[in-house]
């Protein structure tokens, strides 16, 4: 299969590839849409098993990222960046001034932030080759790590779909929750406060160790999750978690979490919506994160500092969205992540003019 016959490469704008020798990078940096503004994405670090499938990676996440600026009504595209490699064993501070020359490169269409794999402290070496890096400490328009804003969003999403599901809140229900790193040890503690019960699992023991020792958490290897006694599945780790064979596992009434492309493939989806499962659309309820790396990148085009309350307002209506594709999807009884992505296909179709 050739790039532009791959089903993830759907009209991107540009796909470029870089390499540095001195270094050992390795980075992929795709452009789905520059329609609503410049693309803004995360950089993601994984030991892919090929060229091929980190490319595949990058195109999904590059694609969902348009479509969770768009639902998150942001002025900004959709890109994404990955670099193949281990991050436990082969990250450097040179390695990641080399990935803020390429992005330097694709010449201020495409910001990028810390992702799976990548941190600020990362990006903060990316951002001696670059101005094109947000997500970072230390400057008045500054916003920091995204990740408690992605579970802030999450959370409320959380609540929301609760509401519709079970008629109350949060307080006794179990929560499953896979991966528990950065944004699922964020959420993690916030359903703690909220009275949740939960289960957790993560390929990091030491993070499940430490968020179990914060909240009570049952710990469980990370397999036995989907198999887990609980109302609520939280998808916090890569994408793909809902597959055919998951769904028979699962036990929950309602999927909703921080991971991107949660759902594996089109015949999961259907599935997942035929067994009366409420489906939270990934790029809408874990859209918190980029708003606030939106503030961010805001703030330092107009020289101003970081606004919070700018951020918070974002985060209101996003939930509103929300709601409207919960509502929508009884309405016309279609499956949320359908509704989700016609609606924001919609609204970059409309950017266009």
């Amino acid at each position: 299969m050739t790039l532009f016959d791959s089903p993830a490469f759907e009209g991107h704008e540009s796909v470029q590839a870089f390499h540095d020798e001195k270094t050992g990078l390795r980075t992929i940096i795709a452009v789905h849409s520059t329609v609503r503004g410049p693309a803004a994405g995360g950089c993601r670090m994984w030991p892919y098993p090929s060229s091929e499938a980190a490319l595949e990676d990058v195109l999904r996440l590059s694609r969902a990222m348009s479509y969770k600026n768009a639902m998150a009504d942001l002025e900004l595209g959709g890109g994404k960046s990955v670099i193949i490699g281990d991050s436990r064993t082969e990250k450097s501070p040179a390695l990641f001034e080399a990935f803020g020359r390429a992005v330097e490169q694709v010449g201020g269409r495409y910001w990028a932030a810390e992702d799976v794999g990548t941190s600020p402290a990362d990006m903060v070496h990316a951002r001696k080759a670059t101005r094109f890096i947000a997500g970072l400490d230390g400057h008045r328009a500054a916003s920091g790590d995204p990740s408690p804003v992605t579970a802030e969003g999450v959370f409320r999403g959380l609540v929301l779909a609760a509401r519709r599901t079970f008629g109350g809140g949060l307080d006794g229900l179990t929560v499953a929750i896979q991966g528990v790193g950065h944004v699922g040890g964020f959420l993690a503690g916030k359903l703690h406060a909220a009275g949740a019960k939960l289960v957790i699992s993560d390929v990091n023991a030491e993070a499940s160790n430490a968020v179990a020792a914060a909240t009570g958490a049952k710990v469980v290897e990370p397999d036995v999750i989907f198999d887990a006694p609980a109302e609520v599945f939280a998808p916090c780790a890569l994408g793909g978690a809902i597959t055919l064979a998951t769904l028979e596992r699962l036990k929950v009434k309602v999927v909703a979490g921080g991971a991107n492309n949660q759902i594996a493939s089109p015949e999961a989806g259907r599935v997942l919506f035929d067994k009366g499962l409420l489906y939270a659309p990934d790029y809408v309820i874990n859209g918190g994160g980029i708003t606030n790396v939106a503030s961010e990148i805001r703030a330092l085009d107009r020289s101003e500092a970081f606004d919070p309350a700018w951020v918070e307002t974002k985060l209101a209506r996003l939930m509103q969205t929300l709601d409207e594709v919960f509502d929508r999807s009884i309405d016309e009884r279609r499956p949320t992540h359908v509704v989700a992505d016609e609606m924001a296909r919609a609204r970059i179709t409309a950017a266009r003019g």
